[in-house]
């Protein structure tokens, strides 16, 4: 039997970055600790979970301080073809979005969520040209606190508007739903990021719901 893929695609909180203390870390998880990983672990074996977390990636944003190549929906296609065939997709972005430097509101990152399911659909990435199942996630509302928070000035109150916005778009494209919000909280060192414990809850609340929606 040939081995299943599913692919997390997201940013930091999926590339399993440490709570922040400073600018500049790069601190990371290992993969027994980064939600991917606990993921994979939950799944039988017969599943390969690609992981695909690039810190600072948007929806469909160039970061002009960060990079053109933190823009998601420019890497989505690229990522998908080379994966291929590809069973499942779990998506969470948004987070990087609520930086001040972006100025959009919760309708419009909502609005660039679409445009990444779109994308998604029409690639056709699945087993024989099939469209992939979609788990879209909306991502854990944030806090303004530390050194990140001047970076997300005005962000917190948006992410708290987030899931119900996010949940819409996954009924329009008949895709499964997660609030991750319901499962993990931020840290409360940058108000950005999770813990290792919350990354655990996180995993197995994701392979939950691959189980049920996908029967699986």
């Amino acid at each position: 039997m040939s081995l299943r893929t599913l692919l997390c695609y997201g940013d930091s909180n999926t590339h399993g970055t440490k709570p922040l203390n400073l600018p500049g870390e790069l601190a990371r998880f290992g993969p027994a600790d980064r939600w991917p990983g606990v993921l994979a672990s939950a799944l039988s074996s017969g599943w390969q979970v690609v992981e695909e977390g690039l810190p600072a990636r948007t929806t469909v944003h160039d970061d002009p301080i960060e990079g053109r190549h933190k823009n998601g929906l420019a890497y989505l296609r690229p990522c998908l073809e080379s994966q291929l065939p590809v069973d499942v997709v779990v998506l969470m972005l948004g987070t990087n979005d609520l930086k001040t430097r972006f100025s959009v509101t919760p309708a419009d990152i909502a609005h660039s969520v679409d445009v990444l399911l779109e994308t998604l659909l029409a690639c056709r990435a699945g087993p024989g040209g099939s469209t992939p199942h979609v788990l879209l996630m909306s991502p854990v509302p944030i806090e303004e606190i530390g050194f990140l928070g001047e970076i997300f000035a005005g962000g917190a109150a948006k992410s708290r508007l987030l899931a119900p916005l996010y949940e819409r778009v996954a009924v329009k494209y008949g895709s499964a739903f997660l609030d991750a919000g319901e499962f993990v909280k931020v840290s409360s060192t940058d108000g950005i990021h999770y813990e290792a414990d919350q990354h655990h809850k996180l995993g197995h609340a994701v392979a939950q719901t691959v189980r049920q929606r996908f029967g699986i």
